[in-house]
């Protein structure tokens, strides 16, 4: 695959040979979801000098040194077209906690490698020490357990989104997916990404579709009922599209009229409703046995329950920030298979759908066994820019005038980058608006999203 443009949650671009540097970032990659690192290339994928094999390999040498247990890590031919990179370093997810040897644990954050306190160290801790359910083999299964014709759609998607044939034999592919182990028996992700019938080995696999026609879990008048039930099974692919199906049935279809033109709208936006399913489907706890993920829809809001608590070091107040996969090669299947669009990014792209069509943000509630989030289908009515529309700030705050209208701003567009901010105080300086952002998101105003020149506000 041609290498991206920019350093992400699973590639590092590193201008220089710095040990040090690479240490860090091998530690973040294992402590996650893994990676790859691309040495001589600035953050805008600009190559700046071409490693040598030679120093390369000293290097990682020197770094693996630095880690706390080592880090396994691969030096590889690259896969891009000419012009590209010649190695680079492979770093897979560990089933262990790595630190460096100065006693820092670092894990991967968007494009950055960040240090972890003492209580996210201790949550790492104990997630790793679980998180390998996912490639236990599966008692009883067999690969004739497999359905070939998903197997086959698979690895066209694969084949598709990486931009070229894959290479080696099916059962070697497979493995290396962590499909099945090392004596060919299908492992948990194996079953629940090919399986034909996954249910009959992990029956907590499927998903329930409920419809109320209040806002409360009953059912017409009060009683106990609802208007509609579905159980979804099959492989998880499967399950993404039939549940997306299901809800698309049972969506209202409303409009909106812009001159001469009427424009239907789905009751949700598509966007945020599919990333709920796939990350439900993606990181719910498959250890848990007797619960399926729940897709709640009632009049007023829709609830996707997905049991399991968060992992690792995730909490409500980084999840925006911070990803952390419960399920690592199960997120990679469904990206692989084109249902994530990009690793790591599927909160913030929930929450932008959601403002960008008027609804409120997504409010997300975690317990010790699950984790549900409940989108609105309530939709404010825009006026034009500049209208009387009041500007609402949390409860004894005060805004200026240039945060007001930035405030404004964001309630007919969605969200604001800085750049927008500047088109509309074209007389301040960028660092008074800079400020200003910053204000308003320590006060509880605004939640910022995105990293670096991809960063924009919306309203919290």
């Amino acid at each position: 695959m041609a290498y991206p443009r920019t350093s992400s949650q699973v590639l590092a671009l590193l201008p220089e040979l710095d040990s040090l540097q690479i240490a860090e970032t091998l530690v973040a990659f294992a402590n996650s979801d893994g990676g790859t690192i691309v040495l001589g290339y600035d953050e805008r994928g600009k190559e700046l000098n071409r490693a040598e094999s030679e120093d390369v390999e000293s290097a990682l040498r020197n770094a693996v040194e630095q880690c706390r247990p080592p880090v396994r890590a691969t030096l590889e031919p690259a896969d891009g077209s000419s012009g590209g990179p010649s190695l680079v370093i492979r770093v897979p997810r560990s089933s262990d906690l790595h630190a460096l040897d100065d006693g820092r644990v670092l894990v991967r954050a968007g494009a950055e490698n960040r240090p972890l306190r003492g209580d996210e160290i201790r949550n790492l801790a104990t997630s790793k020490a679980t998180s390998d359910f996912e490639i236990e083999a599966v008692p009883g299964a067999t690969l004739d357990d497999f359905d070939q014709a998903v197997v086959d759609e698979y690895i066209a998607k694969r084949e598709e989104r990486m931009r070229r044939k894959t290479t080696g034999d099916r059962h070697q592919l497979l493995h290396d997916i962590g499909a099945m182990d090392h004596r060919h028996q299908p492992t948990v992700a194996g079953i629940l990404l090919f399986g034909r019938n996954p249910q009959a080995f992990l029956p907590q696999s499927g998903m329930v579709f409920v419809k109320f026609p209040g806002v409360d879990p009953r059912g017409d008048g009060g009683a106990m009922g609802y208007g509609r039930r579905e159980e979804i099974n099959g492989p998880l692919a499967r399950i993404v599209e039939r549940s997306w199906q299901v809800v698309l049935e049972e969506m209202r279809v409303g409009a909106i009229v812009t001159g001469l033109e009427r424009q239907d709208v789905l009751e949700y936006p598509e966007y945020a409703v599919r990333e709920a399913l796939v990350n439900a489907v993606c990181h719910r706890d498959y250890r848990t046995r007797g619960r399926r993920i729940e897709l709640r829809k009632f009049s007023d809001r829709m609830e996707i329950i997905s049991p399991g608590g968060l992992a690792g070091y995730i909490t409500l107040d980084n999840i925006v920030e911070e990803h952390f996969s419960r399920n690592p090669r199960i997120v990679q299947g469904l990206f692989q298979w084109g249902y994530i669009e990009e690793l790591g990014l599927g909160i913030d792209r929930m929450i932008e759908d959601m403002a960008a069509h008027g609804h409120p943000i997504p409010k997300f509630n975690a317990t010790a066994h699950g984790f549900t989030v409940v989108l609105s289908n309530h939709r404010e009515r825009r006026g034009h820019f500049g209208a009387s529309t009041p500007v609402v700030t949390p409860e004894g705050l005060t805004v200026n005038e240039r945060q007001a209208r930035a405030l404004q701003y964001i309630r007919e567009h969605g969200r604001i980058t800085n750049r927008d901010y500047q088109n509309i105080c074209p007389d301040v300086t960028a660092e008074t608006l800079r400020t200003d952002l910053v204000d308003m998101v320590e006060k509880g105003v605004l939640m910022r999203i995105g990293e670096k020149k991809g960063t924009y506000y919306i309203l919290k």
